[in-house]
């Protein structure tokens, strides 16, 4: 699999400018991660830097061929019609990239030239972004069809179905229901329940800035859930739940309908007063609780699984251990939380386990 990662104006200055915006790794230093992460996701990475608004055209076309482009087009994100044309003119499918939050800066910054052209944009997480864009990419190779379930545009999520399924595995992800945390960051165990016969569907939902947190949030889950009868090849299937972090809030929510065989929460929050008073998600933990979301999940019908990493420094393992209503809690040690976002590691063989013991 080949990938171009092309980055625009001024991300040669990547590490001396604006450090509190872009953060101090340098264009080197993001090329080398860039790098790693394409060799351990069998990607053959082209790597490209320029200023110039046609160098980036002609390194585009060069692209064409290539399995994906990973694109961060600094400013010309807002104002080059050429690059966005250039885009749209190659079969190479695209990720926008930007290492800032542009939704929460000027309000400029939040309009792309390149929307409706790009597959995907990330933004707001870092030079991580650009590994979380080839892990898009790498797993478009397990084809999915995208499923609206409601009006707003986030209602929607990725269907993949494989020969006579097992059952359906609804995902939803995790992020403090922040509007930068989307939909991909469950890709990887969307694509992979197909190689175990379970079909599953990815779902996005309105987050914060998008109409979402609460109850927007929860009202678009059961509406997902609500809308599954209306889906060819899975209408008829047993259905699971599987819901990372601010996800595994969620799955809790909906473990008290009757149509659910399996909830399943990695690394799930699930006291809301407890996130609030520390760690990453007090901002956003404090705002759903002063929306009136329920304050400590209770569990419901289906039988819970949680997983939790031993090492998780942004959920702690507490609110899985101290969750009474769940028939099997599992720590997995030397595991941090977003480790339980891959299908690789030793956490997954007992979720796929605990799948097809619910649906047989």
């Amino acid at each position: 699999m080949r990938v171009s990662v092309i980055n625009g104006p001024n991300l040669n200055l990547l590490g001396t400018r604006e450090p509190d915006t872009y953060g101090t790794e340098t264009l080197a230093g993001l090329e080398a991660r860039v790098a790693t992460w394409a060799q351990n996701m069998g990607i053959q990475v082209s790597l490209f830097q320029s200023n110039d608004e046609g160098a980036m055209v002609e390194e585009i076309h060069a692209a064409a061929d290539d399995d994906g482009i990973v694109i961060n087009p600094g400013a010309f994100t807002h104002t080059s019609r050429a690059i966005a044309d250039a885009i749209a003119s190659v079969e190479a499918p695209a990720v926008e990239v930007h290492i800032s939050n542009v939704m929460a800066r000027e309000p400029w910054r939040a309009s792309s030239v390149l929307d409706g052209v790009a597959l995907r944009t990330i933004f707001g997480r870092g030079v991580v972004g650009y590994r979380d864009a080839m892990r898009l990419l790498v797993n478009l190779r397990v084809p999915s069809t995208t499923i609206r379930y409601g009006p707003h545009p986030e209602n929607v999520g990725e269907l993949r179905i494989p020969d006579d399924p097992t059952g359906l595995v609804v995902l939803l992800h995790g992020g403090f229901w922040l509007r930068e945390y989307s939909r991909d960051t469950m890709d990887s165990l969307a694509a992979d329940l197909i190689a175990h016969g379970f079909a599953s569907w990815n779902i996005e939902y309105r987050r914060s800035g998008t109409g979402g947190s609460w109850p927007g949030s929860g009202h678009d889950m059961k509406s997902a859930l609500d809308f599954i009868p209306q889906i060819d090849g899975v209408r008829d299937t047993p259905i699971a739940v599987i819901g990372h972090s601010a996800g595994g809030y969620l799955a809790l929510w909906l473990s008290t309908r009757a149509d659910l065989a399996l909830t399943v929460g990695l690394a799930p929050i699930t006291d809301l007063e407890a996130a609030a008073s520390q760690g990453p998600g007090q901002e956003a933990a404090t705002d759903l609780l002063s929306r009136g979301a329920p304050s400590v999940m209770t569990g419901g019908r289906s039988d819970i699984f949680l997983l939790h990493g031993g090492d998780d420094q942004i959920v702690p393992v507490e609110h899985s251990t101290h969750l009474e209503a769940a028939v099997r809690v599992e720590i997995m040690e030397n595991m941090g939380h977003f480790e339980l976002l891959d299908p690789s590691r030793a956490h997954w063989p007992l979720v796929l386990e605990s799948l097809t013991s619910a649906f047989s």
